[in-house]
């Protein structure tokens, strides 16, 4: 039967101490939901155990260097407080990218392909005269020289703009999305702790979005007993509350959102452990943490078809592999003809994708 066999670690020797502490410290800021003082203190104790440093670089060394690089900075207050920059905000995105997706480089905006011929970077095999306003990038030179030829011999050659034609390309549209992040009790349950996934789930989500499809718009809440938006900064500092989980009211807030957006291509993503168990009737609350109650679950599915009929998919990031919660989320993409991504918390990057749409399996 074959297996692994391990052999002793060997640090990359072109890494710097910097860069191999920036990667724990970075990781750590997650954990303390961005307490720059805490991620730090925390990164002491590991030196210890661990030996991160070298005698000619400590802990020290490396706080001064995340000051001089901006990643840092005094709050202010005169009791030399540490706070995190905006620099060092994006370099989390980043890294939550670059765990998740692999490593992803920027590209032009408008990538989402469609079947229409218009503005986009795809070529399609067809051509058309040139028109005022046309790219020169999808000149196809070729045919405008023979053109040329044609329409002015080989002795007085030129090239005009009658001669030239240009590649079709397939439409490229945007895209607006929301992103719920659920922040209820159940993820941090049990000293399971779910919500540190689903924050990098979160953050990689928007980075991707942000560099493959720069001009799609991306709205962000959370959802506890109650929906309310959030700012893309504030994610890395997201808590989990005293909160049960109102599918129903982040599902309600997200659909009012898209319907301000104009753009006829709307989605949802939902970062959950998958548990619903609140909703409101009225002013009240109706509670239930004990299993899946039907009351509830009943009101989500209807969201879900509801979100189908106006074609608004739903894709859910579920930070859990609870039997019976992976029952109520295929249900719900049932539903919906969305699609679910299971992530144990040892295996983060190992999500399956249930594309039901298109009744497959990856």
């Amino acid at each position: 039967m074959l297996g692994f066999r391990f052999s002793e670690y060997t640090p990359d020797p072109n890494q710097s101490v910097f860069d191999r502490l920036f990667k724990i410290f970075q990781e750590l800021m997650l954990y303390t939901s961005g307490n720059v003082e805490e991620a730090l203190s925390w990164l002491t104790e590991l030196d210890k155990e661990y030996k991160l440093t070298t005698p000619d670089y400590g802990i020290g060394d490396f706080i001064r260097d995340l000051e001089e690089q901006g990643y840092i900075r005094r709050d202010g207050s005169g009791e030399g407080g540490l706070g995190p920059t905006s620099k060092l905000e994006i370099s989390l995105r980043q890294k939550s990218l670059d765990d998740i997706f692999g490593d992803l480089k920027k590209a032009k905006s408008g990538k989402h392909n469609t079947g229409f011929i218009g503005q986009g970077d795809e070529f399609t095999s067809d051509v058309k005269p040139y028109e005022f306003g046309d790219s020169l990038e999808h000149l196809a030179v070729t045919n405008s020289l023979r053109n040329a030829y044609i329409n002015h011999g080989i002795d007085e050659f030129h090239l005009t703009q009658d001669d030239l034609e240009v590649y079709e390309t397939y439409y490229q549209s945007q895209m607006s999305s929301v992103l719920m992040i659920d922040i209820s009790h159940s993820m941090i349950l049990y000293g399971e702790d779910r919500i540190t996934p689903a924050k990098k789930v979160a953050l990689a989500l928007a980075e991707f979005i942000q560099t493959r499809f720069p001009k799609d718009t991306l709205d962000i809440l959370v959802f506890g007993d109650d929906a309310w938006p959030i700012e893309l900064k504030d994610i890395p500092y997201l808590q989990v509350g005293p909160y049960h989980t109102n599918t129903v009211a982040g599902l309600e807030l997200a659909m009012d959102i898209l319907k301000r957006r104009r753009n006829p291509n709307k989605q949802i993503f939902m970062i959950t452990d998958g548990k619903p168990t609140c909703i409101k009737l009225g002013k009240r609350y109706y509670k239930n943490a004990f299993g899946l109650d039907r009351k509830i679950v009943n009101r989500c599915l209807n969201l879900a078809l509801q979100c189908k009929k106006l074609d608004v998919p739903i894709t859910t990031f579920m930070i859990a592999r609870d039997p019976y919660l992976v029952r109520f989320v295929e249900a719900f993409t049932q539903a919906n003809n969305g699609k679910a991504f299971y992530s144990s918390l040892q295996g983060l990057g190992a999500f399956v994708l249930e594309n039901y749409k298109k009744r497959k399996r990856k």
